[in-house]
Protein backbone atom coordinates (compact mmCIF):
# COMPACT_ATOMS: atom_id res chain seq x y z
CA UNK A 1 0.00 0.00 0.00
CA UNK A 2 1.32 3.39 -0.81
CA UNK A 3 2.14 5.90 2.18
CA UNK A 4 0.14 8.06 3.69
CA UNK A 5 1.72 11.72 4.00
CA UNK A 6 0.15 14.55 5.25
CA UNK A 7 0.64 18.35 4.90
CA UNK A 8 -0.51 21.57 6.78
CA UNK A 9 -0.60 24.63 5.26
CA UNK A 10 -0.93 27.83 7.03
CA UNK A 11 -4.23 28.40 7.82
CA UNK A 12 -5.10 25.91 10.90
CA UNK A 13 -1.60 24.32 11.77
CA UNK A 14 -2.84 23.18 15.20
CA UNK A 15 -6.13 21.06 13.86
CA UNK A 16 -3.35 19.49 11.17
CA UNK A 17 -1.24 18.32 13.86
CA UNK A 18 -4.04 17.40 16.11
CA UNK A 19 -5.19 14.92 13.34
CA UNK A 20 -1.60 13.66 13.02
CA UNK A 21 -1.77 12.78 16.51
CA UNK A 22 -4.98 11.12 16.45
CA UNK A 23 -3.30 8.79 13.02
CA UNK A 24 0.22 8.12 14.99
CA UNK A 25 2.14 10.30 12.29
CA UNK A 26 4.47 13.10 11.97
CA UNK A 27 3.09 16.03 10.42
CA UNK A 28 5.01 16.46 6.50
CA UNK A 29 7.68 18.73 6.56
CA UNK A 30 7.17 22.12 3.92
CA UNK A 31 8.65 25.61 3.76
CA UNK A 32 5.73 28.35 3.37
CA UNK A 33 6.83 32.04 2.57
CA UNK A 34 5.46 35.30 0.96
CA UNK A 35 7.65 37.21 -1.00
CA UNK A 36 7.93 40.78 -0.63
CA UNK A 37 5.65 41.37 -3.01
CA UNK A 38 3.00 39.47 -1.32
CA UNK A 39 3.26 36.36 -3.72
CA UNK A 40 3.45 32.73 -2.34
CA UNK A 41 5.82 30.07 -2.15
CA UNK A 42 5.83 26.49 -1.10
CA UNK A 43 8.61 23.50 -0.80
CA UNK A 44 7.69 20.42 -0.10
CA UNK A 45 10.79 19.09 2.47
CA UNK A 46 10.27 15.26 1.65
CA UNK A 47 9.89 12.66 -1.01
CA UNK A 48 6.37 12.04 -2.19
CA UNK A 49 6.46 10.53 -5.23
CA UNK A 50 4.57 7.52 -5.14
CA UNK A 51 2.92 8.58 -1.84
CA UNK A 52 -1.15 9.26 -0.96
CA UNK A 53 -1.00 12.28 0.23
CA UNK A 54 -3.36 14.43 1.93
CA UNK A 55 -2.81 18.49 2.35
CA UNK A 56 -4.79 20.40 5.03
CA UNK A 57 -5.87 23.61 4.34
CA UNK A 58 -9.41 25.55 5.39
CA UNK A 59 -9.70 28.12 2.96
CA UNK A 60 -11.05 30.50 5.74
CA UNK A 61 -9.97 34.34 6.34
CA UNK A 62 -7.73 35.40 4.69
CA UNK A 63 -9.81 33.73 2.32
CA UNK A 64 -8.00 34.60 -1.05
CA UNK A 65 -4.67 34.21 0.42
CA UNK A 66 -5.47 30.24 2.41
CA UNK A 67 -7.15 29.50 -1.13
CA UNK A 68 -3.95 30.44 -3.33
CA UNK A 69 -1.46 28.49 -0.73
CA UNK A 70 -3.88 25.59 -0.91
CA UNK A 71 -3.29 25.58 -4.88
CA UNK A 72 -0.10 26.30 -4.63
CA UNK A 73 0.53 23.36 -2.44
CA UNK A 74 -0.96 20.20 -4.76
CA UNK A 75 0.74 22.16 -7.87
CA UNK A 76 3.95 21.30 -5.91
CA UNK A 77 2.78 17.83 -5.20
CA UNK A 78 1.42 16.85 -8.26
CA UNK A 79 5.04 17.91 -9.62
CA UNK A 80 6.81 16.07 -7.29
CA UNK A 81 4.85 12.55 -8.75
CA UNK A 82 2.48 12.29 -5.61
CA UNK A 83 0.70 9.34 -6.12
CA UNK A 84 -2.76 10.28 -5.39
CA UNK A 85 -3.69 13.95 -3.94
CA UNK A 86 -6.15 14.53 -1.54
CA UNK A 87 -7.40 18.26 -0.60
CA UNK A 88 -8.51 18.06 2.89
CA UNK A 89 -10.40 21.51 3.52
CA UNK A 90 -12.16 21.69 6.93
CA UNK A 91 -13.38 24.81 5.45
CA UNK A 92 -14.48 25.46 1.95
CA UNK A 93 -14.50 29.72 1.62
CA UNK A 94 -16.93 31.07 -1.03
CA UNK A 95 -19.66 28.16 -0.24
CA UNK A 96 -22.62 31.37 -0.16
CA UNK A 97 -21.89 32.17 -3.76
CA UNK A 98 -23.76 28.90 -4.99
CA UNK A 99 -25.72 29.88 -7.32
CA UNK A 100 -26.56 33.30 -9.73
CA UNK A 101 -29.40 34.95 -7.56
CA UNK A 102 -29.73 37.90 -9.97
CA UNK A 103 -27.72 39.03 -13.63
CA UNK A 104 -23.96 39.34 -14.19
CA UNK A 105 -22.98 37.64 -11.16
CA UNK A 106 -20.16 34.56 -10.45
CA UNK A 107 -21.04 31.51 -8.68
CA UNK A 108 -17.30 31.37 -7.03
CA UNK A 109 -17.85 28.18 -5.05
CA UNK A 110 -18.14 26.53 -8.83
CA UNK A 111 -14.92 28.34 -9.64
CA UNK A 112 -12.98 27.53 -6.41
CA UNK A 113 -13.93 24.22 -7.18
CA UNK A 114 -12.54 24.07 -10.82
CA UNK A 115 -9.33 25.98 -9.33
CA UNK A 116 -8.76 23.22 -7.04
CA UNK A 117 -9.58 20.12 -9.22
CA UNK A 118 -7.69 22.07 -12.36
CA UNK A 119 -4.68 22.44 -9.56
CA UNK A 120 -4.14 18.74 -9.14
CA UNK A 121 -6.29 17.55 -6.32
CA UNK A 122 -7.75 13.58 -7.16
CA UNK A 123 -10.04 13.84 -4.17
CA UNK A 124 -11.37 16.60 -1.89
CA UNK A 125 -12.74 16.06 2.12
CA UNK A 126 -14.39 18.73 3.61
CA UNK A 127 -17.10 18.85 6.16
CA UNK A 128 -21.07 20.76 6.50
CA UNK A 129 -20.67 22.89 3.15
CA UNK A 130 -22.98 25.87 3.45
CA UNK A 131 -24.82 24.12 0.46
CA UNK A 132 -24.45 20.43 0.13
CA UNK A 133 -25.03 20.45 -3.58
CA UNK A 134 -21.16 21.94 -3.66
CA UNK A 135 -20.24 19.02 -3.72
CA UNK A 136 -21.84 18.57 -7.75
CA UNK A 137 -18.96 21.78 -8.03
CA UNK A 138 -16.03 19.36 -8.42
CA UNK A 139 -14.88 16.94 -11.07
CA UNK A 140 -13.51 14.61 -8.47
CA UNK A 141 -14.92 12.69 -5.88
CA UNK A 142 -15.80 14.83 -2.75
CA UNK A 143 -16.06 13.16 0.76
CA UNK A 144 -18.44 15.57 2.88
CA UNK A 145 -18.25 15.09 6.65
CA UNK A 146 -20.83 16.50 9.35
CA UNK A 147 -19.62 17.87 13.17
CA UNK A 148 -23.30 16.63 14.03
CA UNK A 149 -22.30 14.12 16.14
CA UNK A 150 -19.46 16.55 17.75
CA UNK A 151 -22.20 18.79 18.39
CA UNK A 152 -25.18 16.34 19.65
CA UNK A 153 -22.07 14.21 22.12
CA UNK A 154 -21.72 17.62 24.00
CA UNK A 155 -25.25 18.89 24.38
CA UNK A 156 -26.17 14.39 25.36
CA UNK A 157 -23.37 15.16 28.12
CA UNK A 158 -24.76 18.21 29.68
CA UNK A 159 -27.65 16.28 30.58
CA UNK A 160 -30.54 18.54 29.44
CA UNK A 161 -34.30 17.06 29.96
CA UNK A 162 -35.77 16.57 26.76
CA UNK A 163 -39.02 18.09 28.06
CA UNK A 164 -36.76 20.73 28.95
CA UNK A 165 -35.29 21.16 25.08
CA UNK A 166 -36.59 23.10 22.35
CA UNK A 167 -34.75 22.82 19.18
CA UNK A 168 -34.85 25.76 17.24
CA UNK A 169 -33.87 26.40 13.38
CA UNK A 170 -32.25 29.90 12.85
CA UNK A 171 -34.25 30.20 9.50
CA UNK A 172 -35.94 28.11 7.02
CA UNK A 173 -32.38 26.75 5.38
CA UNK A 174 -31.57 25.12 8.55
CA UNK A 175 -35.08 23.10 9.11
CA UNK A 176 -33.70 19.86 7.72
CA UNK A 177 -30.54 20.08 9.93
CA UNK A 178 -32.97 21.32 13.45
CA UNK A 179 -34.89 18.17 12.56
CA UNK A 180 -32.17 16.02 12.41
CA UNK A 181 -30.71 16.99 16.13
CA UNK A 182 -34.84 16.63 17.07
CA UNK A 183 -34.24 13.44 16.55
CA UNK A 184 -31.01 12.94 18.08
CA UNK A 185 -31.53 14.93 21.24
CA UNK A 186 -35.25 15.32 21.60
CA UNK A 187 -37.11 18.38 22.59
CA UNK A 188 -39.66 20.46 20.67
CA UNK A 189 -38.84 21.93 17.21
CA UNK A 190 -39.42 25.70 16.35
CA UNK A 191 -38.63 27.80 13.30
CA UNK A 192 -37.45 31.00 13.21
CA UNK A 193 -38.97 32.82 9.82
CA UNK A 194 -36.14 35.30 8.62
CA UNK A 195 -36.69 37.62 5.92
CA UNK A 196 -33.89 39.30 4.01
CA UNK A 197 -33.93 42.93 3.73
CA UNK A 198 -30.85 43.11 2.03
CA UNK A 199 -27.17 40.75 1.17
CA UNK A 200 -26.09 42.64 4.44
CA UNK A 201 -29.66 42.73 6.97
CA UNK A 202 -31.95 39.99 7.64
CA UNK A 203 -34.98 40.53 10.02
CA UNK A 204 -36.76 37.78 12.27
CA UNK A 205 -40.08 38.62 11.92
CA UNK A 206 -42.06 35.30 13.40
CA UNK A 207 -41.50 32.01 15.47
CA UNK A 208 -43.46 28.71 14.58
CA UNK A 209 -43.91 25.82 16.42
CA UNK A 210 -42.81 25.13 19.88
CA UNK A 211 -43.19 25.75 22.78
CA UNK A 212 -40.19 27.39 23.82
CA UNK A 213 -41.59 29.15 27.06
CA UNK A 214 -39.43 28.21 30.07
CA UNK A 215 -37.26 25.46 27.99
CA UNK A 216 -33.47 25.53 27.14
CA UNK A 217 -33.47 26.86 23.16
CA UNK A 218 -30.59 25.09 21.16
CA UNK A 219 -29.65 26.25 17.86
CA UNK A 220 -27.88 25.02 15.06
CA UNK A 221 -26.42 26.24 11.75
CA UNK A 222 -23.05 25.56 9.80
CA UNK A 223 -21.65 28.70 10.32
CA UNK A 224 -21.46 31.88 12.35
CA UNK A 225 -20.20 34.54 10.03
CA UNK A 226 -20.87 38.18 11.15
CA UNK A 227 -23.54 36.52 13.57
CA UNK A 228 -26.46 39.08 12.68
CA UNK A 229 -29.04 36.43 12.04
CA UNK A 230 -28.51 34.27 14.64
CA UNK A 231 -28.40 37.42 17.27
CA UNK A 232 -31.25 38.34 15.65
CA UNK A 233 -32.97 34.66 16.17
CA UNK A 234 -31.58 34.85 19.91
CA UNK A 235 -33.28 37.90 20.47
CA UNK A 236 -37.01 36.26 19.16
CA UNK A 237 -36.60 32.75 21.27
CA UNK A 238 -35.49 35.26 24.22
CA UNK A 239 -38.88 37.21 24.15
CA UNK A 240 -40.58 33.62 23.46
CA UNK A 241 -39.43 32.72 27.32
CA UNK A 242 -36.48 30.36 26.78
CA UNK A 243 -35.02 30.25 29.82
CA UNK A 244 -31.30 29.66 28.18
CA UNK A 245 -30.12 29.97 24.69
CA UNK A 246 -26.84 27.82 23.23
CA UNK A 247 -26.27 28.42 19.68
CA UNK A 248 -23.81 25.37 17.79
CA UNK A 249 -22.30 26.05 14.56
CA UNK A 250 -19.37 23.75 12.44
CA UNK A 251 -17.69 26.81 11.35
CA UNK A 252 -16.74 29.78 13.81
CA UNK A 253 -15.85 32.41 10.99
CA UNK A 254 -16.66 35.58 13.40
CA UNK A 255 -15.91 38.62 10.90
CA UNK A 256 -17.30 41.95 11.00
CA UNK A 257 -19.17 42.67 14.36
CA UNK A 258 -19.54 39.35 15.16
CA UNK A 259 -17.81 39.16 18.53
CA UNK A 260 -19.48 42.45 19.57
CA UNK A 261 -23.17 40.79 19.00
CA UNK A 262 -22.31 37.78 19.98
CA UNK A 263 -21.10 39.73 23.67
CA UNK A 264 -24.34 41.71 23.67
CA UNK A 265 -26.85 39.00 22.94
CA UNK A 266 -29.14 36.91 25.13
CA UNK A 267 -27.46 34.19 23.79
CA UNK A 268 -25.74 31.93 27.10
CA UNK A 269 -23.20 29.96 25.10
CA UNK A 270 -21.84 29.52 21.54
CA UNK A 271 -20.21 26.03 20.74
CA UNK A 272 -18.36 26.10 17.06
CA UNK A 273 -15.63 23.40 15.87
CA UNK A 274 -11.95 23.83 15.31
CA UNK A 275 -12.26 23.98 11.43
CA UNK A 276 -11.13 27.02 11.35
CA UNK A 277 -8.92 28.41 14.77
CA UNK A 278 -10.69 30.80 17.17
CA UNK A 279 -8.22 34.03 16.90
CA UNK A 280 -9.92 36.72 19.19
CA UNK A 281 -12.86 34.49 19.78
CA UNK A 282 -11.00 32.67 22.09
CA UNK A 283 -10.90 35.82 24.48
CA UNK A 284 -14.91 35.46 24.90
CA UNK A 285 -15.71 33.59 28.04
CA UNK A 286 -19.39 32.27 26.12
CA UNK A 287 -17.72 30.67 22.82
CA UNK A 288 -16.15 27.36 23.35
CA UNK A 289 -14.54 25.17 20.71
CA UNK A 290 -14.83 21.66 20.30
CA UNK A 291 -12.44 19.46 18.08
CA UNK A 292 -13.28 17.72 15.02
CA UNK A 293 -9.70 16.48 14.53
CA UNK A 294 -10.68 12.61 15.43
CA UNK A 295 -13.44 12.77 13.03
CA UNK A 296 -11.10 13.84 10.09
CA UNK A 297 -8.58 11.67 11.01
CA UNK A 298 -10.64 8.99 11.08
CA UNK A 299 -12.13 10.15 7.57
CA UNK A 300 -8.22 10.55 6.10
CA UNK A 301 -7.09 6.35 7.44
CA UNK A 302 -10.67 5.23 5.56
CA UNK A 303 -9.82 7.34 2.25
CA UNK A 304 -6.21 6.25 2.38
CA UNK A 305 -7.25 2.33 2.97
CA UNK A 306 -10.83 2.50 0.24
CA UNK A 307 -12.97 2.22 3.20
CA UNK A 308 -16.82 3.20 3.93
CA UNK A 309 -16.84 7.85 5.02
CA UNK A 310 -20.58 6.85 5.65
CA UNK A 311 -19.96 4.41 8.01
CA UNK A 312 -18.66 6.58 10.19
CA UNK A 313 -22.07 8.55 10.41
CA UNK A 314 -23.90 4.90 10.64
CA UNK A 315 -25.53 5.63 14.31
CA UNK A 316 -25.67 9.36 13.47
CA UNK A 317 -26.45 9.84 9.74
CA UNK A 318 -27.49 13.38 9.33
CA UNK A 319 -30.65 14.15 7.88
Amino acid sequence: MRELKIFSGGANLKLAQDICGFLHLSLGKITLSTFPDGERHCKIEEDVRGRDVFLIQPTSPSVNDNLMELLIMIDSCKRASASRITAVIPYFGYARSDRKDEGRVPIAAKLCANLITRAGADRVLTMDLHAAQIQGFFDVPVDHLYAAPVLNKYFIEKGILEENLAVVSPDEGSIKRAIGHVRRLGGKLAIVDKRRASALKTTQENLIGGPIDGRVALMFDDMISTAGSICGAAELVKRAGASEIHVAATHGVFCGPALERLKESPITSVIVTDTIPLGAAAQISKIKQLTVAPLLAEAIKRVHHDQSISDIFADNEPE
